[in-house]
């Protein structure tokens, strides 16, 4: 169980995962935008006067406005973090891809008027988008096969045409893998980074929780110890009788707090509840009838919160004789701790403040602990109060 107040351990996982998603949606937006930019800013200067004969120009145009109706499509289902029909649209684009090859002919092969050489390429990554990197290289491949055979179709078989196509191939090419390889790498290589930095905060927080849980330890032994200390040194040194009632009394009383210091922390539900039933319980084993209500669903209070409220009771109830009635009255921002007990001869054991300090909660326990105890011949009432400010 975590020390209270130490910071939760951060999901690995769910963290790595979260960055990668930034990192890839940001890779999207960048390639969504390259493709449209080209073929607005590019390929749709190109279209005028391209193809050999009108209808050849008209092939040309509903090839760029079916290309751009697929990088719309694609976009869209990038930018709202799905995927689109990967196969269906890039067998859209093939088609489009060797339509324009074929109507630009062997004279604009090489010119601006064939887009499709350096603007149909760019919506590949989009269409193929977190599929495997093979599969963009097969439709490159597939778009360099198109040209080759557009190129050998109108007879440009001279060494000059063919050197020419292959630099176009490369240049056409190299870009559009680096934009899809570099998204992939950049999300994988996030996620990665990040998960290494979650697991090291997670140790982190491990290693704070647990120091913190060994101070808890310490302080509590140390607060043990000094309950316990006073009495056991002098019945020890044989300054106190065993059998006088005022020793009796600080043993007891010792003995309910040692008690309620072990099981402070106990797993439990209701911790303030739990801590006051082991002193009820010890109360109870030293013959003491004793009535236990509680009422309400507690709130989750500091170590310190709880002690404030409980110690003054555990000495009040060491210090009862006949009977007692200890009420729990708890509640979203306040809970009241009340014990009412036949009021007798002697000194009071809950008037003073008890081993854990002032009275007053420190700045975690969001308000200030009250403690009353009064007496008036007839019973004794005692009561701590906290509320939250």
């Amino acid at each position: 169980m975590p020390a209270p107040g130490a910071p939760a351990p951060p999901d690995a996982a769910g963290a790595a995962i979260a960055v990668a998603s930034a990192s890839d949606r940001a890779a999207r937006i960048a390639a969504v935008t390259i493709a449209l930019a080209w073929h607005l800013a590019i390929d749709l200067p190109a279209l005028p006067g391209a193809g050999s004969s009108p209808a050849a120009s008209a092939v040309v145009a509903a090839g760029w406005l079916v290309t751009a109706a697929v990088g719309v499509l694609a976009g869209v289902r990038l930018l709202r973090g799905g995927l689109p029909p990967a196969w269906r649209l890039a067998a859209v684009l093939l088609v489009v891809d060797a339509a324009v090859f074929a109507a630009v002919g062997g004279g604009q092969l090489f010119a601006a008027a064939n887009w499709a050489w350096g603007g149909l390429v760019w919506f590949f990554p989009l269409v193929l988008w977190r599929r495997p990197v093979r599969w963009l290289l097969a439709l490159l491949g597939a778009h360099a096969v198109i040209a080759l055979a557009a190129l050998l179709g109108s007879g440009a078989t001279a060494p000059a045409d063919l050197a020419r196509y292959a630099m176009y191939v490369y240049a056409v090419s190299s870009l559009p893998v680096a934009v899809f390889v570099g998204g992939v790498a950049l999300a994988a290589l996030a996620q990665a980074r990040a998960g290494t930095a979650a697991a090291a905060l997670a140790v982190e927080a491990e290693r704070v929780a647990a120091e913190r849980a060994q101070a808890e330890r310490r302080a509590r032994l140390a607060l043990a110890s000094g309950t316990a200390e006073e009495v056991l040194a002098a019945l020890a040194a044989g300054d106190a009788d065993p059998a006088d009632p005022e020793v009796r009394r600080r043993c007891v009383l010792a003995a309910a707090r040692l008690r309620r210091l072990i099981v402070e922390s106990d797993d439990v539900p209701d911790p303030l509840l739990h801590e006051l039933r082991a002193a009820a319980d010890l109360a109870e084993r030293n013959g003491l009838p004793i009535e236990l209500v509680a009422v309400g669903v507690p709130p989750e209070l500091p170590v310190e919160v709880r002690r404030r409220l409980a110690d003054p009771l555990t000495a009040a109830l060491a210090d009862a004789r006949d009977w007692a009635r200890l009420t729990v009255v708890t509640g979203p921002d306040e809970v009241v701790v009340s014990l009412v007990t036949p009021d007798h001869d002697g000194p009071d054991a809950s008037g003073p403040p008890g081993p854990t300090g002032p009275r007053e909660a420190d700045g975690d326990g969001n308000g200030p602990v009250d403690h009353v105890h009064e007496r008036d011949g007839e019973i004794r009432w005692t009561q701590t109060r906290w509320r939250r400010t």
